[in-house]
């Protein structure tokens, strides 16, 4: 039996890297900024995952979060800093896989560029809370899977796909390397 990618008449996987590849996962990052942050996965040990929102996102791929010092989170990092970021642009498109390393800091102004008013709910003492953290996520390397020419394009190849029985999606996927 054929894998469905050799069903697909057209080139669907592209690899990118540095700079495309920093820009790819800026732009699908940055169309949820919500992702699910999982932690302890070098223990051999279910993940850890929690829904986490992003901050920030740089063009190199470099991921920045607010997080309180005394969260099983930062605990979890402090003992294996490898994680793993998963995003979910919308129900067709749009998902990314993130691993790379976790560092904590506690840089007053990194916290203030950060800071946003709804994240009083957490920390309840404003931007000035001790409790806060910045947690930066270097990218190591990621996967992406996305469509070429967007949602409505998609939906009609694969309606096209169905009637005539064939492989025909606008999907494209690859490996991401910073």
């Amino acid at each position: 039996m054929d894998s469905i990618n050799r069903n697909q008449p057209e080139d669907n996987h592209q690899d990118l890297q540095r700079t495309q590849a920093g820009q790819k996962i800026k732009e699908l990052a940055t169309k949820t900024n919500t992702c699910f942050f999982c932690t302890n996965i070098s223990t051999g040990q279910p993940l850890t995952v929690r829904p986490m929102s992003v901050q920030k996102v740089d063009e190199q791929g470099n991921f920045w979060f607010l997080s309180a010092n005394d969260s099983h989170k930062n605990q979890e990092i402090q003992s294996d800093d490898y994680v793993q970021l998963l995003f979910q642009g919308s129900a067709h498109s749009d998902f990314l896989s993130i691993y790379g390393t976790a560092t904590i800091s506690t840089d007053k102004e990194l916290i203030k560029e950060l800071w946003e008013p709804i994240l009083k709910t957490w920390f309840t003492e404003g931007v000035d809370d001790p409790r806060i953290t910045v947690i930066n996520v270097a990218t190591r390397e990621g996967y992406y899977w996305d469509n070429k020419h967007g949602d409505a394009v998609a939906l009609l190849k694969m309606a096209a796909g169905a009637v005539l029985g064939k492989t025909l999606d606008d999907s494209i996927e690859g490996q991401l390397t910073v």
